[in-house]
């Protein structure tokens, strides 16, 4: 079992900047991947990045490729995501969530792939 707690979120003007941390429990962390996703109000929940178990792999979706980036402090149990350039469009409740399958060497983009999730944490960016 993991047990994940996102924090970090907040109000940012446009152009600025938020790091996300996700705390984690449990002995399984360092033997898998992690990944960040987001929802908007009225829009599915879609994946924003991810990290391989050892930091080996990262993945990020097209819309935050340059600005965001992940990485994971496995001695600590922690995940985080710096964003940086924010944009009014990624609003969102962003989500910390654990792949379900140790044995993947890589990292997966697919909702389905992730087994536990966080209860998320509010990103407002104003214009």
């Amino acid at each position: 079992q993991v047990q994940l707690v996102e924090s970090g979120g907040g109000l940012v003007q446009a152009g600025g900047s938020l790091r996300l941390t996700c705390a984690a429990s449990g002995r399984l962390f360092s033997s898998i991947s992690m990944a960040w996703f987001r929802q908007a109000p009225g829009k599915e929940r879609e994946f924003v990045a991810a990290i391989s178990k050892r930091a080996a792999y990262t993945n990020y979706s097209e819309s935050v490729k340059g600005r965001f980036a992940i990485s994971r402090d496995n001695a600590k149990n922690m995940v985080f995501l710096q964003m940086n350039s924010l944009k009014p469009e990624d609003s969102a409740t962003y989500y910390c969530a654990a792949d379900g399958n140790r044995f993947r060497i890589g990292t997966s983009p697919k909702i389905g792939e992730y087994d536990y999730w966080g209860q998320g944490t509010q990103v407002t960016v104003s214009s």
